[in-house]
C-alpha cells in the first residue's frame, strides 16, 4: 500500500485545490504577469473561498485578457459592463473596477521599480519568510510585512489590498512559506 502524502490542506476530494497546493502555493514567484494574476484573484476572493476562485480561474484569465496589466489598464466602462455580464467570473462591480485600477497602479510601480517583482519582494528583503507552523490554527492572517506592503499599495492607489488579502498573496507567491512543517512541500519550497 502506498504511503499517504501529508499536506497542509487540499485533498483528493478537491483535485483542483490539491493540485494548487502541490504545484503553486508557496512557490517563490518572480513573473510580473503571474504576480498581477494573483493580485487580481486575491482581490476577487475577498469574502469568498479560494476554491471558488480556482474553479473560475480560467474564466478570469479569458475575461481579463490573460491578466496582462497593460491591456486591463485600458479597460473602459464598456469592459466593466462586459465583465458584469460574464457569469464565469465574480460579478462584483467594485472588485472589477478595483482590478482595472490595480492594473493602472501596477504599471506605475513597474515604471518606478523596473518590475512589480522587485517592488513586492522588497517587503521581505528579497527572500521568502519561512514560518515553522505545526497546525493550521497557528497560521496568521496578517504580519508586519503584509501590513507594510498593504499600506504602501493603498498609498499608491491600489484597491482590495488589505493586509489579510496581501498576506494571502504573499503566501500564494512564495514570499511567505506557510506550509506546515509536517507537509511534504515545506522543505521543497
Amino acid at each position: 500500500m502506498a504511503r499517504s502524502v501529508k499536506r497542509c490542506w487540499g485533498s483528493e476530494k478537491d483535485p483542483l485545490m490539491m493540485k494548487y497546493h502541490d504545484e503553486e502555493w508557496g512557490v517563490p514567484l518572480h513573473d510580473d504577469l503571474k504576480l498581477f494574476e494573483f493580485l487580481v484573484l486575491e482581490g476577487m476572493q475577498a469574502g469568498l473561498s479560494w476554491s471558488t476562485i480556482l474553479n473560475k480561474r480560467e474564466n478570469f484569465r479569458k475575461a481579463f485578457s490573460g491578466f496582462d496589466p497593460s491591456v486591463v489598464a485600458r479597460y473602459t466602462e464598456k469592459d466593466v459592463s462586459r465583465l458584469l455580464g460574464d457569469s464565469g467570473i465574480i460579478r462584483n462591480r467594485l472588485k472589477i473596477r478595483g482590478a482595472i485600477q490595480n492594473a493602472r497602479c501596477f504599471l506605475e510601480v513597474q515604471k518606478e521599480f523596473g518590475s512589480f517583482d522587485a517592488y513586492s519582494w522588497s517587503f521581505v528583503g528579497g527572500r521568502p519568510i519561512r514560518h515553522r507552523i505545526t497546525s493550521l490554527s497557528e497560521m496568521p492572517a496578517t504580519s508586519a510585512e503584509s501590513d507594510e506592503f498593504s499600506k504602501d499599495l493603498r498609498k499608491r492607489g491600489f484597491k482590495f489590498v488589505g493586509s489579510t488579502i496581501i498576506y494571502a498573496h504573499m503566501q500564494a507567491t512564495g514570499m511567505i512559506n506557510d506550509h506546515l512543517t509536517s507537509c511534504y512541500r515545506y522543505r521543497q519550497v
